[in-house]
């Protein structure tokens, strides 16, 4: 299951003891200050430990209908990259280890992501 901006709320409300309301504020003012800088300013966050967002600028190119072969223009647009700290990227690796990863396993998670993406 996802991590929602509820569930944020909720873990800063017992953890910390803010209000619900106090604890809503501050995620949507922490969300909308990201927004804020990847939108305008540097177009980048860094956060230790966790890593780093980054806007980039991806020029326009000539791709393929897959259907009908047919060329087309994507055009020229800005992406949001994410690239996990060492320290993140350690963590999770750490969940893995002594468990023999399996096709089936690998099936479930996507069968299990696809799900999620239709909320």
């Amino acid at each position: 299951m996802a991590l929602t901006k509820a569930d944020l709320v909720d873990s800063i409300h017992e953890k910390i003891g803010f209000s619900k309301k106090e604890a809503a504020d501050m995620v949507e003012l922490i969300f909308d200050t990201m927004k804020t800088e990847l939108t305008g300013n540097s177009g980048k966050i860094k956060i230790s430990g966790f890593g780093n967002f980054v806007v980039r600028e991806k020029r326009s190119r000539t791709g393929r209908n897959p259907q009908t072969g047919e060329s087309i223009e994507i055009s020229a647009r800005r992406v949001l990259t994410f690239k996990p700290s060492q320290v993140l990227r350690a963590d999770v690796n750490d969940t893995l280890k002594g468990k023999d990863i399996t096709p089936e396993m690998i099936r479930r998670r996507a069968s299990k992501d696809d799900d999620d993406q239709e909320d």
